[in-house]
């Protein structure tokens, strides 16, 4: 059995990673850590896990976690690189579902950030851990960078078409709702129910901090420039990530379709959808699926491509598990086989 620690673990991602672990045929949770809540049982702040989990969350301590095979950090930037060397000179795993590690120019980081990296030898060790590009290199990975939620959505699908160099990649545009979930768990104005309901907003047009890794990704995969245009909006809903993506045909001969289902044809967790769907947030809710569709609006020069995840899941605690599964040369889709729950 893995041994796995979660640190953070009263957050939503926490209880996410916490939901998919605990039926994981091949793992067992440990640790749980959270300052605020140490010596309280984790059911008690989660009811429902009653039943599955009698687990005390504990104070983040190096030593306790060393005793793990695997440690995940479902915490907020700047946690996770404070640990993660020591731990890995323990021989322990670590997954990160922060940022802390996702972008390789430090500089860069730190702009966006606005903080130093404690580790940044670490950051060029990092795998950048989204499967559906470096699968290989996450099986052999001491340290995984979890990809986040927007950039999850956007890169799967964006990178076909960039693979085939079949659109300009400095005119691309990327067009993201995300549910109220994304905000994480903290209290705060903007995410109360009288603030948030029955209103549609944007936000962070002028530069988000998932653009650098967004554009970095694409950029990896297409060996060229890129050149992003990325506004995310909050929606009124709990979960998921709705992403409009344009791009302008550089060959209008190809087929689309059968370029995406060619591309993703042995991926478990994308779902290239039939012509002409329309791609619903509400049929991925709960999953480690992205679902795709793939559209060419009056037969014209600029093509849609409609991304759709779970935040939380697959642009989270899913991927992350997924990350685990090949680490430790267990079935990729194992513990991660749930339906959508619908409706």
């Amino acid at each position: 059995m893995i041994q796995a620690g979660i640190v953070g673990g009263t957050g939503y991602t926490g209880v996410e990673l916490l939901r998919l672990l605990i039926p994981h045929p091949d793992v067992e949770v440990t640790v749980v850590t959270s300052r605020a809540d140490a010596g309280k049982r984790v059911d008690t702040i989660y009811p429902s896990l009653r039943g599955y989990c009698d687990l005390c969350f504990s104070a983040p301590n190096v030593d306790t976690l060393a005793e793990c095979d695997v440690v995940f950090f479902a915490t907020p930037n700047g946690t996770a690189m404070t640990m993660a060397e020591a731990l890995l000179a323990r021989g322990v795993k670590v997954i990160d579902l922060s940022a802390d590690f996702r972008l390789k120019d430090i500089d860069e980081w730190r702009q966006w950030y606005g903080m130093e990296h404690v580790c940044p030898d670490l950051v060029a060790e990092a795998v950048y851990g989204l499967p559906e590009v470096n699968r290989e290199a996450i099986k052999t990975a001491r340290l995984i960078a979890c990809p986040g939620c927007y950039p999850t959505a956007v890169q799967l699908g964006f990178l076909p078409l960039l693979k085939h160099q079949l659109i300009n990649q400095s005119t691309l545009i990327a067009d993201v709702k995300s549910g109220v979930s994304g905000a994480g768990r903290k209290a705060q104005l903007s995410s109360l129910m009288s603030e948030s309901g029955e209103s549609f907003k944007s936000y962070a047009v002028a530069g988000h901090r998932h653009l650098p890794e967004i554009r970095q990704g694409l950029q990896t995969q297409s060996q060229k420039v890129v050149q992003l245009t990325f506004v995310p909006h909050l929606t009124p809903m709990i979960r998921g990530i709705h992403a409009t993506l344009y791009g302008t045909l550089l060959d209008s001969e190809k087929n689309l379709q059968k370029i995406f289902e060619d591309f993703y044809q042995n991926e478990a967790f994308v779902d290239v959808l039939p012509e002409g769907s329309m791609a619903d947030t509400r049929n991925v809710r709960g999953t480690n699926r992205c679902q795709i569709a793939i559209h060419r609006p009056q037969n014209a020069s600029t093509v849609v491509v409609l991304s759709v995840i779970d935040n939380l899941v697959k642009g989270a605690a899913g991927q992350a598990i997924q990350n685990m599964n090949l680490m430790f040369n267990r079935d990729e889709t194992s513990g991660l086989t749930q339906l959508a729950l619908y409706p």
